[in-house]
């Protein structure tokens, strides 16, 4: 465990942005699927990436690093017998492997660490039972056996879009069609965007239904050349950085993207807040803003991001839409609220959500991040600006999903002390 204590210092200048993590894990999968070597070019070996590499080494797949690439030959995926898939702490690497090992009728047991124990799995079993799909029990640890079937699957939308994002991987390379109905509007609709697009870069089609997803069968991966694209969720961080403080540019982000958190975009224009984007690079300026409504249930990884530029705004804001967050690597409300609250910022809980009064000034203080590795982000950004010294505990979490975080923090002229307690 450790901590990082943050003299407050406004950030400024350039930096690129991180590879997407959430592109990363499909692109990995995919390639595991495919029948040859498949290149992939922009990473970051976070633990929750690891966690999916070594699923699929242990499944079988070939996997080397050469010239800053990931070479993946798929050819020998599912060539081992009973295979153990330790998933660490990554949420997206269970889910989206549960479907896949059955679709290819491998055993599998599948482990992880205890905060995964938390996260609802329920409404995938229940599902995958009816495709005949068995599972030892319903609490990690368990085992996956049984063949995953084609047809008709009926989801709630508002559950994980990983469940959805499973089965989009999983289903085309069964014998028949299937067809995914939704029952309630799809939420992280974004998430699932991006699933469809890298599919589709492997040479897999889905097609959009009025009710869902249609999947056709018999389809084969092919191996691809892939280069992810800069994180625009990550990339927010430092972003609000340049609202709240000086001005800050990231590169190496895609306007294109099918990220659901380049709606970031959107929510500065909500904050009226001083950005430009040109080519691949996304400016962000000093802003006298006020308050916004802003409904999160589509982004909730924007919900950090979006809670420290709320502190800082005139007037109040609410931010709603957030239900499923208290399911993240902490209930990500109640830590959002807890930091905020000991800053000094006036918050208030909804049913759904936060109110929060913007703030003249922040506290020092020592803040519990609940090991979430976006609330140590966010919490480091609203640092710069605090009134003293700020300690933030469980600081080693951004290896989750951004290992070079505080570099890119001191990059920009932050000041950091990152101190192992261990030691």
């Amino acid at each position: 465990m450790s901590t990082a204590i943050i003299t407050p210092q406004t950030l400024s200048g350039t930096i690129n942005a991180p590879p997407s993590k959430n592109e990363l894990h499909r692109v990995i999968l995919c390639a595991a699927l495919a029948d040859g070597n498949s290149e992939i070019q922009n990473f970051n070996l976070t633990n929750d990436i690891m966690a999916t590499i070594n699923a699929i080494k242990i499944l079988g797949a070939r996997v080397s690093f050469i010239d800053k690439k990931i070479i993946i030959n798929g050819s020998s995926t599912f060539s081992t017998a009973l295979p153990k898939i330790n998933c660490d702490e990554s949420s997206t690497t269970l889910r989206l492997l549960i479907p896949m090992v059955a679709s290819r009728g491998v055993r599998t047991t599948f482990l992880a660490k205890d905060v995964l124990y938390k996260k609802p799995l329920f409404p995938y079993f229940s599902s995958l039972l009816e495709h005949g799909v068995a599972f030892t029990n319903q609490n990690l640890p368990f085992t996956v056996s049984g063949n995953l079937t084609p047809g008709k699957f009926t989801l709630r939308g508002d559950i994980s879009s990983q469940f959805l994002s499973g089965l989009l991987i999983s289903l085309p390379s069964l014998k028949l069609d299937s067809e995914i109905i939704l029952t309630s509007p799809l939420e992280s609709s974004g998430c699932v965007d991006l699933t469809i697009d890298v599919l589709s870069k492997f040479g897999i089609e889905i097609i959009k239904t009025n009710s869902g997803f249609w999947v056709p069968g018999k389809q084969t991966f092919k191996p691809t050349n892939y280069t992810i694209t800069g994180d625009w969720s990550l990339a927010s961080f430092f972003a609000v950085s340049g609202a709240i403080g000086e001005e800050i540019s990231i590169k190496g982000l895609s306007i294109e993207s099918k990220q659901a958190d380049k709606s970031i975009l959107k929510v500065f224009e909500r904050f009226h807040i001083n950005h430009s984007f040109e080519k691949d690079c996304l400016t962000v300026s000093p802003s006298e803003f006020s308050g916004a409504n802003i409904f999160a249930a589509q982004t909730p990884d924007l919900v950090p991001p979006i809670s420290i530029l709320s502190a800082f705004c005139k007037g109040s804001s609410k931010i709603l839409g957030t239900s499923r967050l208290k399911y993240k690597e902490s209930n990500r409300l109640k830590a959002i609220y807890t930091c905020l609250n000991k800053f000094g910022v006036e918050i208030w809980d909804t049913s759904d959500g936060f109110i929060i009064k913007g703030s003249a000034s922040l506290s020092k203080c020592s803040l519990n991040s609940f090991a979430d590795h976006r609330v140590v982000m966010a919490m480091a950004i609203a640092a710069t600006v605090a009134d003293g010294k700020v300690y933030i505990s469980d600081a080693q979490s951004i290896h989750k999903s951004y290992p070079h975080f505080f570099e890119d923090f001191i990059k920009l002229g932050g000041r950091v002390n990152v101190v192992d307690l261990e030691r």
